[in-house]
């Protein structure tokens, strides 16, 4: 546990939390006994904490700061808006300059052909829309059967009741009778954890292949759709194997149901490409975005459509969805400048060509730890297993809590790495440079030493 604060401002804010705050994915008891930390700034990729601990931030927020903490232009134009319009919404056939600016600026971000954007509030409100969009879609189009939508275990799509069902967690399923009616699921590409004795690139294809299978099962005229990250981001950051995509491609070629790739932590950068989907040279037919979109400054999301998609719709009449804060003005504003530094400042360019290298690489090295099974990562986000014995990836005793002792370790020393059961991940910002790229790495070194000594005596 946590040792008590000595500062009485931590202390009355400790109080305020448990006295009135629910905060969201937390054990409220456990959090009871020990209070959060409580953040009070951030600049560029540290955080402080009310005791005044530095810390750099590992995760950019929850994957979503990809300029930085303390860009004033993000400030600025959020000012400039709420001066000017604050608020307007998108119903009764009305639009307003910010959401209609910023459409543009993301379809000449997308994958070509993608022109369109559904804005939502954030990412989980943006698979909900892929749900109701790719039901619409097949119903305007005279299949009203084409209805289910097929996800991957272990996903997150979000956690709403539609997106927590798309997604394949089964502690979210647990709770709230889920996933709804007309949502499957197949396996996921995680070799580490579920490749047994195959070889990667075999297991890549096996995997992908329970897709036809699943198709071929439900019967295509059932099938609506089909949703995935491109990198699994908070089910491990599960990088999958180089055969995986290809053949996934493939099936999706075969057959006649849509694709929506879940772009909401690989958008805007995070591969070293604007689009994950670009990285692996996917062609959705609709993609979620939201984090990265105002690099989380406030909060939006959307859904990016195909045109042919979009020629559908405009056949259907009215889609009966939306949301008071679709298209928000002083969040469309904020993207808009968002996009404007990634654009003129060459962010993901550089994330491309010299930093993501660069962190992949010290990444790598940690492999040699003696607790670190195997480590995994794409541009600018990574992923490393902790195990009992390295060679056959044998696991610790759940009730060890390994990653998250792992992660304490990490906040008291000064850095953000998240905790997916044993698996340590990290998305920092996309402005990390090399000299913070380091003290993330002897962080993280530093950390791992502390966990082994604690584990393993």
């Amino acid at each position: 546990m946590k040792k008590a604060s000595s500062n009485p401002q931590t202390r009355q804010w400790q109080d305020l939390g448990r006295d009135h705050h629910l905060p969201p994915f937390t054990d409220y008891k456990q959090l009871n006994e020990k209070g959060p930390r409580i953040i009070t700034r951030a600049s560029g990729v540290h955080l402080w904490d009310s005791e005044g601990n530095r810390i750099l931030d590992g995760m950019a927020g929850l994957w979503c700061v990809n300029v930085g903490y303390g860009r004033e232009e993000l400030a600025e134009a959020a000012a400039r808006q709420m001066r000017e319009l604050p608020y307007y919404n998108l119903f009764f056939q009305t639009a307003h300059p910010p959401a209609l600016e910023l459409a543009k600026a993301i379809a000449e971000l997308a994958p070509e052909g993608m022109n369109h954007v559904f804005f939502t509030g954030s990412g989980s409100e943006a698979n909900d829309t892929v749900l109701r969009m790719v039901r619409h879609y097949w119903a305007v189009k005279g299949k009203p059967s084409k209805k289910v939508v097929i996800g991957r275990w272990n996903a997150y799509h979000g956690s709403t009741v539609a997106g927590a069902s798309l997604g394949g967690m089964k502690g979210l399923h647990g709770q709230g009778d889920l996933p709804i009616p007309g949502i499957e699921h197949i396996d996921q590409p995680y070799w580490f954890g579920e490749g047994g004795d195959l070889d990667p690139d075999e297991f890549g294809t096996r995997v992908a292949e329970q897709l036809e299978s699943k198709i071929l099962d439900l019967g295509e005229e059932n099938v609506a759709a089909f949703i995935a990250e491109p990198v699994q981001g908070a089910g491990g950051v599960i990088v999958p194997p180089e055969t995986y995509w290809p053949k996934i491609r493939e099936i999706l070629d075969k057959y006649d149901i849509l694709f929506a790739a879940d772009e909401v932590i690989c958008g805007f950068g995070r591969t070293g490409e604007w689009f994950g989907s670009q990285h692996y040279g996917l062609k959705p037919d609709l993609m979620s975005i939201a984090k990265g979109l105002t690099s989380g400054y406030v909060p939006m999301g959307g859904v990016v459509v195909r045109d042919e998609v979009v020629e559908v719709l405009n056949q259907g009449g009215e889609f009966y969805h939306g949301f008071t804060y679709s298209g928000h003005p002083v969040a469309a504003a904020v993207a808009l400048e968002n996009i404007r530094i990634l654009r003129e400042e060459g962010i993901v360019e550089r994330v491309k060509s010299e930093t993501a290298p660069y962190l992949q690489h010290r990444w790598r090295q940690l492999a040699e730890h003696p607790l670190v099974g195997e480590t995994r990562g794409v541009g600018m986000v990574a992923a490393l297993e902790l195990v009992k014995n390295k060679h056959s990836r044998e696991r610790f005793p759940a009730e060890q809590a390994v990653g998250m002792r792992c992660r304490e370790f990490c906040f008291d020393n000064g850095l953000v790495m998240r905790a997916v059961g044993d698996t340590m991940i990290i998305a920092p910002p996309l402005v990390i440079d090399p000299v913070e790229i380091d003290e993330l790495i002897a962080k993280a070194h530093k950390c791992l030493d502390l966990t082994a000594s604690a584990v393993l005596g």
